[in-house]
């Protein structure tokens, strides 16, 4: 049966393991790099040092050899000063046999690696340093005031001092290293502890949220400034947007299911009307006239609302647009003749002012049309019955723009830039029939065909003018068509 190894689930057992091991793997390396070469190192190192001071009391050894038969102690006295710099056996050997030696500080002791040392150094003439294990010996030949060789200087060493230091440095690397560990542990286990209540914030938060909903969820803030920290913002931020659409969409279902109940209670009232009528066969023309008026504004508005909600789709689709030639003007006119009728309901004149000379801008002809279409749309909607809408268009600075105007109420200065989001509505169209959807539609149609959609007026003035501005484009090869009531919207 195969046993599988049972890893460690969670954050914190990760990272502690990560912790320790990556520490393990540091100590390891250092150890290897300054454990494994260290030994050989400290005995070069020696053997040098012990070859110096051998060399350094070569010419007083030669003297005392010279002057042994004046002084049969000198020889002896400097063999000890040798012994005592050095801390070593020394040893001189006479020139003809190997056995002979002239002086050992440490008799009784097995002179078999000094006699090979001191026979190597004869045969090769130079200066021998040997290292065997843990002893080194350092053989140089003496020689007489007419340069004939009188002995061989043998000065063996254990190197005690470099066992002793490898094992020090050894014990101190493995002190440091359960330093080490234990201070890895106690870090990750703090930041484990941190980042975990953290991120447990914003787990409960999303919990909270799939459970309870956006709207009863608290916003999280987090003043880390590391990539916690951005997510806990950027988590408060969704929340905020979210919010927001949340809004949004109650406040637009509530808009629609009231503007959606009143023409269809209105339809079915007048349906029920027309059909008692006919079942009694008492029908008044002009009255049943009036009902059938009446039910058709209800289903304009009924076709209204689902225009919008067509484009909306459209937009979040993003079905692609149409980037041609445009002339301004006539499309201008072509538009205002769409609402020439509705216009004379309310006893408003349309003036279209056309520019001097042609203005061509670049764009899609049905979305350029059907930003237009709402424009028109909300100055006769909220603008004042018997007073005019204007419709200018003109061509400046790289752009070309259509503007309308009314003498309506205007737009409140906290609400201009409000007036464009979805299902928003200002405060003066309160009372007036509508979604709050066509500001927001001709704004992105705007921007998808590199333009823009604003209020041109200022703060405080008197009604409300809108603007749309295009780029300007070379004329193309001919006037764009007129676009009709039934031209199919962007």
């Amino acid at each position: 049966m195969r046993l599988r190894r049972r890893l460690p689930r969670g954050l914190r057992p990760r990272l502690l393991l990560a912790l320790l091991f990556t520490s393990l793997v540091t100590l390891s390396i250092a150890a290897t790099v300054l454990l494994s070469p260290l030994p050989d190192r400290l005995r070069e190192q020696s053997a040098t040092n012990l070859r110096a001071a051998v060399l350094a009391t070569r010419p007083a050894v030669e003297k005392a050899i010279h002057d042994q038969a004046d002084d049969e102690f000198a020889l002896q006295q400097v063999s000890e000063e040798l012994r005592q710099r050095t801390d070593g056996r020394v040893i001189l050997f006479g020139p003809v046999l190997p056995g002979d030696v002239l002086y050992d500080t440490s008799t009784g002791a097995s002179i078999r690696g000094a006699t090979l040392t001191s026979l190597h150094t004869q045969r090769t003439g130079t200066t021998t340093t040997n290292i065997n294990g843990d002893v080194v010996r350092i053989g140089v030949r003496l020689f007489s005031e007419k340069g004939g060789v009188v002995g061989v200087l043998v000065v063996e060493r254990r190197l005690t001092e470099v066992t002793t230091a490898v094992d020090q440095v050894r014990n101190a690397l493995l002190a440091a290293g359960a330093v080490g560990l234990l201070v890895a542990i106690a870090l990750a286990v703090a930041l484990s502890s941190t980042l975990l209540r953290r991120l447990g914030r914003l787990r409960t938060a999303a919990v909270r949220i799939s459970q309870e909903g956006i709207a009863d969820a608290p916003l999280q803030h987090d003043s880390g400034r590391d990539e916690v920290g951005d997510l806990a913002r950027a988590f408060g931020r969704m929340q905020e947007e979210l919010r927001r659409q949340e809004q949004a969409r109650r406040s637009f279902v509530a808009t629609a299911s009231h503007e959606l109940r009143t023409p269809l209670t209105m339809l079915q009232g007048t349906m029920e009307l027309l059909e008692e009528d006919l079942a009694d066969d008492r029908l008044d023309i002009a009255d049943a006239q009036a009902q059938v008026a009446r039910a058709r504004r209800e289903l304009l508005r009924l076709s209204s609302l689902a225009g919008e909600l067509l484009d909306l789709s459209r937009l979040d689709a993003s079905v692609p647009l149409r980037s041609e030639p445009v002339e301004l003007g006539e499309l201008a006119r072509a538009v205002a003749a769409e609402f020439a009728l509705r216009a004379d309901e309310r006893d408003v004149d349309l003036e279209v002012v056309p520019p001097r000379e042609p203005c061509w801008s670049r764009g899609d002809p049905d979305a350029v049309a059907r930003v237009v279409r709402i424009l028109l749309d909300n100055a006769l909607r909220y603008g004042p019955r018997g007073e005019p809408i204007g419709v200018t268009i003109g061509c400046g600075d790289g752009r070309a723009y259509v503007e309308v105007a009314d003498r309506g109420p205007g737009v409140h200065p906290a609400e201009r830039e409000q007036i464009f989001e979805r299902f928003q509505r200002g405060r003066s169209a309160s009372t007036a029939a509508g979604f709050g959807l066509g500001l927001a539609i001709g704004r992105e149609l705007a921007e998808r065909m590199g333009g823009t959609l604003s209020l041109a007026g200022e703060e405080g003035q008197t009604g409300t003018r809108f603007r749309l501005a295009l780029p300007v484009a070379e004329p193309g090869p001919e006037p764009a068509p007129e676009p009709g009531p039934a031209t199919a919207r962007a």
